[in-house]
């Protein structure tokens, strides 16, 4: 196949003869957002964000694209779908640094690790009485997917009652029971954290809902490391200024204006869309890869068809 590569991959010269051994024709574009020259001589792309400044209409021999990204809010779906064009993601390649990043936010707020630093920072000897255990608290996870399930096998690990709520009921390990997503305000109310991390679509979109944060106790902590607009910023900003505690990893504008009132708030961690950083990710997401294009013939694993 012809195969474009775009920069979001940073194909090395060890990678792209093993995907020209395999028969891959490989051209390479570094920038997604400049044009694509000839696009209508790609059968396959390996990309993230390409058909945001792309039009995929003009793509016409297109027959399967390899994201980088976990995420499918960057890709036309219904295009893709009209087409049959196979599309995959990279499920489960960030999956370990965003479940440690989760727990480890959760564990700062809890052990009050922003207190602790400006201390040591002044030299200061004080103890602090309020810190919190994991062990007994029950966690709310929003979405069971590959990083939904990483965080479950953590916090199960703290001794933390696991709730999943998710598009679709089954068993799945680590987690005390498995609710529908309309059974998501109950789910809240009975949470001491909620873990937000279910794929961004039309049905999920605004789905921690101004209700969703009323029902939140006193204390409680939510944790977003999927997409901003899966919840409502304004109900959020108003619930944190009422005493809510939270880690947010994802924003509606990125990089957040300094002007954001979040910046402020001492009960608010923040990191810059940083949690799915690892060093292993290039190799798994690269073994992905590999599989995917050794199946390109005869690929059968088109995401959408699960969907």
């Amino acid at each position: 196949m012809n195969v474009l590569v775009t920069g979001a991959l940073q194909l090395n010269s060890g990678e792209r003869e093993q995907l020209e051994a395999a028969g891959h024709k490989v051209f390479v574009h570094g920038d997604e957002r400049a044009p694509v020259d000839c696009p209508e001589r790609y059968e396959a792309v390996v990309c993230n964000g390409l058909f945001l400044y792309n039009s995929i209409e003009r793509f016409t021999s297109l027959r399967l694209i390899q994201l980088t990204s976990a995420g499918l809010d960057r890709v036309p779906l219904d295009d893709i779908r009209a087409r049959g064009i196979a599309l995959h993601n990279a499920a489960g390649v960030y999956s370990v640094p965003m479940a440690e990043f989760a727990v480890c936010g959760i564990l700062q707020l809890y052990k009050q690790s922003r207190f602790f630093a400006a201390n040591q920072a002044q030299h200061k000897w004080e103890k602090h009485r309020g810190l919190l255990e994991l062990s007994g608290k029950r966690v709310c996870i929003l979405g069971c997917g590959d990083v939904g399930r990483e965080i479950a096998k953590r916090l199960k690990a703290f001794g933390c009652h696991i709730t999943g709520v998710n598009r679709t009921v089954r068993v799945l390990l680590d987690f005390d029971e498995l609710l529908p997503l309309d059974k998501l305000p109950d789910a809240a109310a009975a949470c001491d954290i909620l873990v937000c991390c279910i794929a961004l679509t039309p049905e999920t979109r605004g789905i921690v809902s101004k209700e969703i944060f009323g029902r939140l106790h006193d204390g409680a902590v939510f944790v977003n490391v999927a997409r901003s607009a899966l919840a409502d910023e304004a109900a959020l900003t108003k619930w944190l200024q009422s005493g809510g505690h939270a880690v947010l990893d994802v924003f509606a504008e990125e990089p957040l204006p300094e002007s954001s009132p979040l910046w402020d708030m001492e009960n608010v961690l923040l990191t810059p869309h940083n949690s799915f950083v690892g060093e292993e990710n290039r190799a798994r997401l690269w073994e992905r890869i590999k599989e995917r294009f050794a199946l390109a013939e005869g690929n059968n694993q088109n995401i959408l068809a699960r969907r």
